[in-house]
């Protein structure tokens, strides 16, 4: 069978088509939202999602999230005994989601659809169907994030010729794509965006403002601290949104502080943050030669979306209120489903051909000589602008840069500076020359084919000779080989990890000690209500346990609820 998958920086979902509509699928504790995050007990087991998430304000040093936005790099997090790239931490969220679906379910699940940030770059999205192999499924397919949402509002359903922006706004990335349905193909025509801005970056201004105000130095906080205030500020922050002013009370370093903010200078605080939102949004519209006025219809998904100060800024650029029928936080999963149903033919989805563009600018390093005989190094030459419908091949011919060259090396670079050095270096290749010839008589020409896939193959023909030289850019500096991918799949598949009916009981024992801990006048009755849900677990009983662990659930919704108030 195969899925949908939104595995996303804060929170990951996963779904299926079930032959009438898309179906996300609950967790252990039947939620939707699986928080993106990854713990180590005192024993070395290893927690995923919400007893994870609790524990990141109780053992910070145990805990680890938002590993999305490392994606592609060779950053390591230390848990426990061993070091994780963040491939293995997102493939250990993975499986925590398919163990999920295949319970729900009830049968074997081997190939998925995950969406990504349409702005990530190569690297990155071979890290994520890495992170899927190491979960042990095949990838069959990565989906832009906006281009998802597209579908799980159904907007490849509309009348030929619509066309619609898609705002993407989650917990650490930005997307734009703008996409038109045209005789039965939803094209994108242009994507734009930034992989460091989302709603933990709001987050950040208000803690920065809340340290300023009372004078407190956030390193001379212990982690514990650190974590309880970025947990009541993003509730203040939530508050922000439905009334004109929010405050909080909380102790800090010994001493309790009080604050409040106005919904005005929170938006002054955040206004660098707005003008680095309109950026990508101006430079999708620039791309796709469209004025705002053009447009059909707007969409804006991602947790971070329902933040008013986005919604006005998205409102006075484009000049029409957002389409808001479909939850924020589950359209861009729902519409993964829609796609691996299609991936799957499913008979009552009617064939919507997707295309998709090339995120970012590819070329090569050149040289030049100007008029005073000065050579200069270091320039990117674009062959496949950012943008271009995918597959696409081109080429362009270049010369050596003396005479009597007998080779040249052919750097590959990504990126939109004119400058190599700001670019991201994708490979390398050495193609030979004719010896004891002009620079003129060696031209050669550089094609360069990238497909649906990511996969870039790069071809140099030598045009005295007739040879030509290949390069397949399948990996990237940084990303794993598929003997690393290997052998770390033989290292998690060795770890030991909570079974998933555990993981239910963790996150409300967690959730129960993070309060117990924050809280010292209600410690009496947590550590009574805690006593009674262990006694109930040494019963191995799994339906009266079930039945508990609801009702502590529950209690502590209320408790959270009047602690809030």
């Amino acid at each position: 069978m195969i899925v949908g998958i939104d595995l996303g920086t804060t929170h990951s979902l996963i779904g299926c088509y079930d032959g009438q509509a898309p179906r996300l699928i609950p967790n252990a504790l039947g939620e939707y939202l699986t928080p993106s995050a990854v713990s180590v007990d005192a024993d070395g087991r290893l927690m995923v999602g919400r007893a994870a998430h609790e524990r990141l304000l109780t053992h910070p040093g145990d805990s680890v999230a938002t590993f999305k936005r490392w994606m592609g790099s060779q950053r390591e997090t230390a848990l426990g005994s061993r070091k994780y790239r963040p491939e293995e931490l997102s493939a250990l969220v993975l499986r925590a989601l398919l163990d999920d679906a295949r319970s729900h379910l009830g049968q074997e699940i081997t190939e998925a659809v995950i969406s990504v940030p349409a702005y990530f770059g190569d690297s990155q999205r071979k890290a994520t169907r890495a992170a899927g192999e190491l979960a042990g499924i095949k990838v069959e397919r990565l989906i832009n994030e906006p281009t998802a949402a597209a579908l799980a509002y159904g907007l490849q359903e509309r009348v030929d010729g619509s066309t619609f922006i898609v705002l993407d706004l989650g917990g650490g990335t930005f997307d734009v794509s703008i996409l038109e349905v045209f005789d039965g193909v939803m094209q994108v025509h242009a994507s734009a965006g930034d992989n460091r801005l989302g709603g933990e970056d709001f987050l950040d201004l208000l803690v920065d403002a809340f340290c300023r105000d009372q004078k407190l130095d956030p390193q001379k906080l212990s982690a514990q601290e650190n974590g309880q205030l970025r947990l009541r500020m993003e509730a203040l922050k939530r508050q922000l949104g439905q009334q004109d002013r929010a405050g909080l009370q909380i102790q800090l370093d010994g001493r309790a502080c009080e604050w409040e903010i106005a919904e005005a200078r929170f938006h002054e605080l955040a206004n660098p943050l707005l003008q680095r939102l309109r950026q990508p949004i101006e430079r999708a519209l620039r791309d796709a030669r469209l004025a705002p006025d053009q447009l059909q219809e707007v969409v804006m998904v991602g947790g971070a979306s329902r933040m008013p100060l986005f919604t006005r800024l998205v409102a006075r650029m484009l000049g029409r209120l957002p389409l808001r029928h479909v939850n924020p936080d589950q359209a861009i999963a729902l519409g993964a489903c829609v796609a691996a149903g299609m991936k799957a033919r499913d008979q009552s989805l009617e064939e919507v051909v997707m295309t998709d563009v090339c995120p970012y600018t590819l070329g090569v390093g050149t040289g030049r000589i100007d008029d005073g005989g000065r050579e200069t190094t270091g320039h990117f030459s674009p062959i496949i602008e950012r943008n271009a419908t995918v597959p696409v091949s081109r080429a362009e011919t270049f010369a050596p840069l003396h005479d009597n060259a007998d080779h040249v090396l052919l750097e590959i670079y990504q990126g939109e500076s004119p400058r190599v050095i700001h670019n991201v270096l994708l490979g390398t290749l050495r193609v030979p020359l004719p010896k004891g010839r002009t620079r003129e008589q060696n031209n050669f020409e550089v094609r360069f084919t990238y497909d649906v896939n990511g996969v870039l193959q790069v071809e140099a023909h030598v045009l005295a000779t007739g040879l030509k030289h290949e390069l397949i850019l399948e990996g990237n500096p940084g990303v794993l080989t598929q003997a690393e991918i290997r052998e770390r799949l033989a290292q998690l598949e060795a770890l030991k990890i909570h079974p998933r009916e555990d993981q239910a009981n963790l996150a409300v024992i967690s959730r129960a000690e993070r309060l117990y801990e924050d809280h010292l006048d209600l410690r009496p009755m947590l550590h009574d209500w805690l006593a009674r849900f262990m006694g109930v677990l040494e019963s191995q009983d799994r339906e009266r346990i079930a039945r508990h662990r609801g009702e502590l659930a529950r209690a502590l919704d209320e408790l959270e609820q009047r602690i809030d108030a």
